[in-house]
């Protein structure tokens, strides 16, 4: 469990470093063949989470549903962020982190509702859905990497 989070937060860190250093323009530019932008990459691996963590062991969220329902898996960019939302994105990169841990700790996520990923790889507990959360946010760094690749050959 303890690894687990640690690759997460590793992981978080890289994003925050995208988040803070990229230009503006590039974070919300989606670049011809893509169906996202940075931006909503970042935003997604925050609030997935809350869906396959908490919403899965029968829990309230820890972030605001109008986030979550704004980029959850199926949703595209609409409009550039405000100001607020990118602070508020910003700073749950890691507190949502430290909840999870203390919620871990407390032993809150003992209620489990199996769940099968679109990769199929079935979650049957809280272990189960922090290791797949590993797997998804090295797949969106993955694209996001890609996504900068191709905002650069557009220069």
């Amino acid at each position: 469990m303890e690894k687990l989070l640690d690759i997460t937060l590793k992981n978080r860190k890289i994003l925050q470093n995208h988040l803070q250093n990229a230009p503006k323009e590039d974070l919300f530019k989606i670049p011809k063949g893509f169906n996202n932008n940075i931006w909503w990459n970042i935003a997604h691996v925050v609030v997935t989470p809350q869906l396959l963590i908490y919403n899965l062991s029968g829990l309230d969220f820890t972030v605001e549903e109008e986030l979550i329902n704004k980029y959850r898996k199926g949703t595209f960019p609409e409009a550039e962020p405000s100001a607020e939302e990118i602070e508020k994105i910003t700073e749950y990169l890691f507190s949502t982190l430290e909840q999870i841990k203390e919620d871990y700790e407390e032993g809150k996520f003992k209620n489990y509702k199996e769940y099968m990923t679109t990769p199929k790889v079935a979650l049957c507990n809280v272990e189960d859905a922090l290791s797949f959360n590993v797997f998804h946010e090295g797949l969106h760094l993955g694209s996001i990497l890609a996504l900068k690749r191709a905002l650069a050959s557009e220069h």
